[in-house]
């Protein structure tokens, strides 16, 4: 079938921003001028269509880095730049090993001495490993280094840090729409697949491979039918395609209930052979268009969705037989442990994804990864992490987090969540004694797991500006950034995005960082300080506070606030090993960022400030409130700095962000007020 490559989306021109990969000129300095003499020509070994990815891209960013065209050559003696995967013929130096032995994903670079030609070598353990590579040092010269002498070697430390789409498939004018998206319709145009590929598939694509995301899952978990049916398989593989090239997997989710819906037959039972063999059939089906797809993802007995629970079976029961069927293709099942509204279970819901799944631990199968939120209720922006990361030692559990700013501001509100992910992160689940991280739980080091997985929901959409707030494109390279290396510095992260994304301007380069790195304690302070938990409406937007509506999360009464999860009351507190139930139960050592979330406690109840609780919840709405008037500022100060049209629709976005932040205080502290 002839495919259209369609050109009205060029990336870093034309109708949609170039997100963090404009590639700048550079500065006159002495790097500037290095580079100029080192880059006379590239080699770039390497025949697939993965290495031409990171072919293409070093010629283009260092073209656009010295202002002036760079010559690729297949001539490794007379070219400054040489680079190629471990099965090609660039030079290792021995402190790096075997090339051949390496994560496929690594990769190594190192520099010459200036007196001996002033030569740089990259090296990739695939080429996949080298298009990271590439992507590495482009990013490293744009920040004003220059590589080391001294090789040493990269890698990601989880191997599976996928993007998730909550993408619907509506065929038609406006393409498909994405639920909690805020930054317009859909990126894949499906009435236009397969003979159509828009260009911003590739741009999206090479985004997501510069900072060492390798897969998505393309639709949402909310799932239709419609994305496995026979007649559309060959739209999914033409966007598998184009991913493909840039080191990407395609996953798809999946109904339970398919083999009803599609198959005709009158059940879903896992244990059912007529439906077993439906999934192999539908599976083959997959792998004949799409031979690398990463697998499924399965949303079961959830919100409305179906699973096994339905036919009288665990969960267990119900991804094992997906992941039997996916195993000799090299699939996973991705299964997620958001679960509630299940008959018999506590009346406290953040206790319901450890009743399901913690009983289960060691009946799941080794290519089945639990996909679990990195809170127990849902994307709030101050949850505790949830209890099953040092629960299930012989299990699979990947982490999710949300770039979509579902509970966080939408597309108002300037809410950097790299913070909330490194605490998760960092938190000590004391599973195995101290240093018990749940970054060690999530890169499967930990319980010594053989996979691993973090997962994001996607802020993106088919909007000018991707993510409809241009601060918010830091969320997608963050997670990037994070799932490669979950103990990367934040500030490190936050300057680099700033860099590579506005240029080399000091006072930019100042603020941003500063404005991102606070933004989300700012966001906390305004809408649910010391833990107070959902206070949000219900409404599509999720913008408005609803106090009142939402009594039933934080129990605000004539004596006091707060929901009590401690030993007397849900319960809650003892899903986490004792050291960390022992400090979450007791009102003293609870920590005050979660004081709310576990105790009911007496409203002139005494913070460690000296400052009875009401006092300190109507100062924090307050100063959160003062504090986005300063971010109003120093946005403001940034006139001339930034290119006008893009200093302008944040401008914007921080004046809503600021008029709801006094409806929030407002709101809030009447309320409060009312009740003490």
């Amino acid at each position: 079938m002839k495919q259209e490559i369609s050109s009205d989306s060029t990336f870093g021109a034309g109708r949609y921003d170039g997100l963090w990969l404009g590639y700048r000129p550079l500065a006159a300095s002495a790097l500037g001028d290095r580079l100029a003499g080192a880059a006379l020509a590239v080699h770039v070994a390497g025949h697939d269509e993965v290495a031409q990815s990171a072919r293409d891209e070093l010629q283009r960013g260092l073209s656009a880095l010295l202002d002036k065209p760079v010559t690729a050559t297949a001539d490794p003696d007379g070219a400054r730049i040489v680079a190629g995967s471990a099965d090609t013929a660039v030079p290792i130096p021995g402190v790096l090993g075997d090339p051949t032995s390496w994560p496929e994903e690594a990769f190594a670079m190192w520099s010459s001495d200036a007196n001996a030609g002033d030569r740089i070598y990259l090296v990739g353990g695939s080429s996949q490993g080298l298009l990271y590579g590439v992507f590495a040092l482009l990013r490293e010269w744009q920040m004003g280094h220059w590589p080391e002498m001294q090789p040493a070697l990269h890698a990601p430390r989880i191997a599976q840090r996928v993007l998730n789409h909550w993408d619907n498939w509506t065929p038609s004018a406006t393409h498909g729409s994405v639920e909690r998206g805020y930054a317009g319709d859909t990126l894949w145009k499906w009435d236009e697949l397969p003979e159509k590929i828009d260009s911003r598939y590739a741009d999206y694509a090479r985004a997501c491979a510069s900072v060492g995301i390798n897969g998505a899952v393309l639709n949402n978990v909310n799932s239709q039918v419609d994305f496995i049916r026979t007649e559309n398989l060959p739209k999914v593989a033409a966007l598998a395609g184009v991913l493909r090239r840039w080191g990407m997997r395609v996953y798809v989710a999946v109904r339970y209930d398919s083999p009803i819906v599609l198959g005709g037959l009158a059940t879903a039972d896992p244990e059912d052979p007529g439906v077993v063999e439906w999934w192999a059939g539908k599976i083959d089906e997959l792998y004949g268009h799409i031979p690398d797809c990463g697998g499924l993802q399965v949303k079961g007995d959830s919100e409305g969705q179906p699973g096994p629970l339905c036919y009288g079976r665990n969960h267990a029961v119900g991804a094992n037989m997906l992941a039997r069927l996916l195993l000799p293709y090299g699939g996973m099942v991705h299964w997620r442990t958001f679960v509630y509204r299940i008959p018999g279970l506590s009346d406290d819901r953040l206790k319901h994804a450890y009743e399901v799944f913690q009983p289960l631990d060691g009946a799941f199968d080794e290519n089945v990864m639990l996909q679990t939120k990195f809170g127990p209720l849902d994307f709030q922006v101050r949850e505790p992490p949830s209890p099953l990361f040092g629960r299930m030692p012989r299990s699979n559990l990947g982490m999710e987090v949300q770039l979509a700013q579902e509970y966080t501001g939408t597309d108002k509100t300037c809410c950097w969540l790299a913070p909330q992910w490194r605490e998760v992160l960092d938190f000590d689940t004391q599973a195995l004694g101290t240093g018990s991280t749940i970054a060690r739980v999530v890169d499967g080091t930990l319980f010594q797991r053989p996979h691993s997985l973090i997962a994001g929901v996607a802020n993106t959409g088919d909007g000018p500006q991707w993510t409809g707030h241009d601060l918010a494109q830091a969320n997608w390279y963050a997670f990037g950034r994070l799932a490669w290396d979950p103990g990367l510095a934040l500030d490190q992260i936050a300057q680099e995005w700033t860099r590579l994304t506005f240029g080399a301007d000091p006072l930019v380069g100042r603020t941003i960082p500063d404005l991102l790195l606070r933004s989300r304690a700012v966001f906390e302070k305004y809408t649910s300080p010391l833990g107070l938990g959902l206070m949000v409406e219900r409404a599509v937007r999720r913008m408005a506070p609803a106090p009142a509506a939402r009594e039933p999360w934080h129990r605000a009464d004539t004596h006091g606030v707060g929901y009590d999860r401690t030993r007397s009351g849900s319960g809650f507190v003892d899903q986490y090993h004792a050291a960390v139930s022992d400090q979450f139960n007791d009102l003293a050592t609870c920590p005050e960022s979660l004081l709310l979330w576990f105790h009911h406690v007496p409203y002139s109840w005494c913070l460690k400030s000296g400052r009875p609780l009401i006092e300190a919840l109507c100062d924090a709405y307050q100063e959160g409130v003062a504090e986005v008037e300063s971010m109003v500022a120093q946005w403001a100060g940034l006139a001339g700095h930034i290119d006008p049209p893009r200093h302008a629709r944040v401008q914007v976005r921080f004046q809503e962000q600021l008029a709801w932040a006094r409806i929030w205080r407002d709101t809030c502290t009447r309320y409060f007020l009312t009740k003490a």
